[in-house]
C-alpha cells in the first residue's frame, strides 16, 4: 500500500504505462488479496482519493474471487429496490420466455455450469432474462444480452447479476443497444469506422474493396463486449475495464485487434477475411492478454472527436428520417390518389354504362345542331332589323332637321306644310312599326329558345323515365328471382327435414331389428346352456347308457339343428336390412351374429367330441 502509494505521489503517468508503477506492483502481487480486501472495505474513499489508482490496477486485471463485489460496487448495484420486486417477477408470464428459451442452450454451451438442458446455470439464466424483459418491456429480450448475464451468473447469484445487467441496461448504453431498432449499434459502427479510417487507412481501403463491411465483423463486438469473440479468460478482463470506463474499451480493443493483424488481413480476400477473424484472432492473446490491453492503450482515443462524430451521426439520421417520413408521405399521397383515379375510373364507368346507346346520342347531337342554326339564323335576321331601324332613324333624324332648317328659312304655303306634318307622322309610324317588328322578332327568338330548352329537359326527363322504368323492371326480376330461389331453398329444407326424419326412423326400425336379433340370440345362448348343464348332469349321474344315448344324440342333433336354423333365418334378415342416412346409403350387415353362431357351432362339435370321446361308433354316427 505505501508502495503503491508512494508511486501515485512521485508519478501520475499510468501503472500500465510506467515502468516504476509495474516494478511496484510486481512487489505486491502476493499481496493482492489484502490489498482488493482493503480496497472493497474502503471503497468510498479509493473512489474519491485514490480514483487514478484504482483505475491502474483494474487495467491490471480484478482478483476472480473479488469479481462479484468490485462489479457490484463499480455499477452501484448493491442496494437497488429492484432487487425486492425479483422473486415477484418470477412468478410472472412474460411474451419473451419462448425466444428466451430458444436461445439459453445456445449461451456458453460448452461452459460446465450452462452445459445441459435442465442445467442450474439455464435455470437461472432465464430467470434473470425473464425478469428483466419484464422490467423493460420496451426492450424486452435481444439475443446478445443473455452473453453478458451468462458471465454475471458465473461470478454471482441470480438476484445480485440481476441488478448489476439492470444497472448496465440503465447506465452503460445498452439499453440502446440492445432497443429493436438498435440505434446506438449504428452509432458505434459509425464512430468506429472513423477511427479504422483515421488510423488504418489502408487497411479501411482494402475492407471497402472486399465489400467487408464493419458491421460484418464489429456488430457482436459492441453487441457482447467481445464475449463471444475472445476467449472467456480475455474477454472477462476487458469486462473488467467495460464496468469501469464504458464502452471506450471496446473501441480501443477493437483498433488493436485490428492494427495487431493488419498485415495479414491486406493479403486475404473477403472469405478469407472472414476464416481469420473466426479462426486465428481470436486466440492470439489467449497466453497474455496484458498484451492485447497495452496495445489497446496504445490506440489514439479523443472523446470530443466522439462527441461530435455522435452529433453528426444523429443529424444524418435525422436528416434520413425526415426524408424517410416524406417519402413515406408521398407514397401515401401516391396511393390516396391511386384510390381516388380508381373511384372515379368506376364512377365514369357507371356513368357511362347509364348513358343513352350511340344512335340516340346521335340523334340527340343532330337535334342540337338543327336548334342552334336557326337560333343563329333568327338572330342573324334580328340583327338586320335591328340594323335597318337605326339607319331610318338616322335617317329620318337627318331629314326632319333639313325639314327644320329649311322651314325657319323660307316660309311654305300651308297646304304644303300640312302635307310636311302628314309624311313627318307617316314616318314615325313606320319608325314604330319597325321597331314593334324589331320587339316582337326578339320575343319569338326567347320564345324559340325556350322551345328549344323545353325539348331538351322533356328528352332528358324521358330518357331518364325509360332508364328509370327499366331499372324497376330489372328489380322487379331480381325480386322476383329471390322469391322463387328462396321457395327452393325452403323446399329444400323441407325435404331435407323430411329425408332426416324419415333416415333417423329407419335407423331406429334397424337398430329395434337389431335389439330383436339380440334377444333372440340371447333365447338360444341360454338354451346351448341348458344343454351344457344337462350334458354336466348326465356325466355326473351317469344317467347315459348305450341303449338311450342314440336317442339322446338324436335329441341334441335334432335341436342344434333347430338352433343353426334360427341362426341362419337371423342372419339373413339382418343381411337383408339396409336404410338411408342424411347424405349416404348404409348395409348393415351384423357381424357380430354371424361370428356368435360360428361360435355356437364350433362349441357344440366340441361338445359332442368330447362326450363320445371314448365310443367310435356314436361319434362316427354324430359326425
Amino acid at each position: 500500500m505505501r508502495s503503491m502509494s508512494g508511486s501515485r505521489r512521485n508519478s501520475g503517468s499510468s501503472l500500465v504505462s510506467s515502468s516504476s508503477a509495474s516494478s511496484n506492483l510486481s512487489h505486491l502481487e502476493e499481496d493482492t488479496w489484502i490489498l482488493w480486501g482493503r480496497i472493497v472495505n474502503e471503497w468510498e474513499e479509493w473512489r474519491r482519493k485514490k480514483d487514478k489508482l484504482l483505475k491502474e490496477l483494474i487495467r491490471k486485471g480484478i482478483p476472480h474471487h473479488f469479481r462479484a463485489i468490485v462489479w457490484q460496487l463499480l455499477g452501484n448495484a448493491t442496494d437497488m429496490p429492484v432487487k425486492n420486486q425479483y422473486s415477484e417477477l418470477l412468478k410472472m408470464s412474460s411474451p419473451c420466455e419462448k425466444l428466451i428459451r430458444r436461445d439459453i442452450a445456445r449461451t456458453y454451451p460448452e461452459h460446465e455450469f450452462f452445459k445441459g438442458q435442465d442445467s442450474l446455470g439455464q435455470e437461472v439464466l432465464f430467470n434473470v432474462m425473464k425478469a428483466y424483459s419484464l422490467v423493460d418491456r420496451e426492450v424486452g429480450y435481444c439475443q446478445g444480452s443473455a452473453f453478458i448475464v451468462g458471465l454475471l451468473l458465473m461470478q454471482m447469484p441470480e438476484e445480485e447479476a440481476f441488478c448489476v445487467f439492470v444497472r448496465l441496461m440503465q447506465e452503460y448504453r445498452l439499453r440502446e443497444l440492445f432497443k429493436p431498432s438498435m440505434a446506438e449499434l449504428g452509432l458505434c459502427i459509425y464512430q468506429f469506422e472513423y477511427l479504422l479510417q483515421e488510423q488504418l487507412p489502408e487497411l479501411n481501403v482494402h475492407f471497402r474493396s472486399q465489400s467487408f463491411h464493419t458491421s460484418m465483423y464489429a456488430s457482436s463486438w459492441f453487441l457482447t463486449l467481445f464475449l463471444t469473440f475472445l476467449p472467456l479468460p480475455v474477454a472477462t478482463r476487458i469486462f473488467d475495464i467495460f464496468m469501469y470506463e464504458g464502452l471506450e474499451i471496446i473501441f480501443r480493443v477493437g483498433l488493436a485487434i485490428l492494427q495487431y493483424n493488419q498485415t495479414d488481413l491486406i493479403q486475404l480476400d473477403m472469405e478469407g477475411m472472414s476464416q481469420h477473424f473466426q479462426k486465428v484472432i481470436p486466440h492470439q492473446f489467449d497466453s497474455c492478454p496484458d498484451k492485447l490491453i497495452l496495445r489497446a492503450y496504445q490506440v489514439k482515443y479523443n472523446p470530443k472527436r466522439m462527441k461530435k462524430l455522435e452529433k453528426e451521426y444523429t443529424t444524418i439520421k435525422n436528416k434520413e428520417m425526415e426524408e424517410q417520413i416524406e417519402i413515406k408521405r408521398l407514397r401515401t399521397e401516391n396511393r390516396l390518389l391511386k384510390q381516388r383515379i380508381e373511384t372515379l375510373e368506376k364512377v365514369r364507368k357507371q356513368r357511362s354504362s347509364c348513358l343513352p346507346e350511340e344512335n340516340n346520342m346521335a340523334a340527340l347531337q343532330e337535334e342540337v345542331k338543327q336548334m342552334k342554326l336557326r337560333e343563329l339564323e333568327t338572330l342573324r335576321s334580328f340583327r338586320e332589323m335591328q340594323d335597318s331601324v337605326t339607319e331610318l332613324n338616322t335617317r329620318w333624324q337627318v331629314k326632319h332637321k333639313f325639314t327644320q332648317s329649311c322651314r325657319r328659312h323660307w316660309k311654305e304655303s300651308p297646304k304644303k306644310n300640312a302635307m310636311n306634318e302628314l309624311q313627318d307622322k307617316l314616318m314615325t309610324v313606320r319608325l314604330r312599326e319597325a321597331q314593334a317588328q324589331a320587339e316582337l322578332r326578339e320575343v319569338k327568338l326567347r320564345a324559340l329558345q325556350q322551345e328549344s330548352q323545353n325539348q331538351i329537359h322533356s328528352k332528358l326527363i324521358g330518357r331518364h323515365e325509360q332508364e328509370r322504368s327499366a331499372l324497376q323492371d330489372r328489380l322487379q326480376m331480381v325480386a322476383n328471382q329471390n322469391k322463387a330461389l328462396q321457395a327452393q331453398l325452403n323446399e329444400m329444407k323441407r325435404k331435407q327435414a323430411e329425408s332426416d326424419c324419415k333416415s333417423k326412423e329407419e335407423v331406429m326400425a334397424v337398430r329395434l331389428r337389431e335389439a330383436d336379433s339380440m334377444a333372440v340370440m340371447a333365447e338360444l345362448r341360454q338354451k346351448i346352456a341348458e344343454l351344457e348343464i344337462q350334458k354336466e348332469e348326465g356325466l355326473i349321474q351317469g344317467q347315459l347308457n348305450h341303449s338311450d344315448s342314440r336317442q339322446y344324440i338324436n335329441h341334441l342333433r335334432d335341436q342344434i339343428a333347430e338352433l343353426r336354423n334360427e341362426v341362419g333365418h337371423t342372419m339373413i334378415h339382418n343381411q337383408s336390412t339396409q336404410f338411408t342416412g342424411r347424405n349416404n346409403k348404409y348395409t348393415v350387415i351384423p357381424r357380430y351374429f354371424a361370428v356368435r353362431s360360428s361360435r355356437i357351432r364350433c362349441f357344440a362339435d366340441f361338445f359332442f367330441g368330447a362326450f363320445f370321446r371314448g365310443n367310435s361308433q356314436i361319434c362316427g354316427i354324430f359326425h
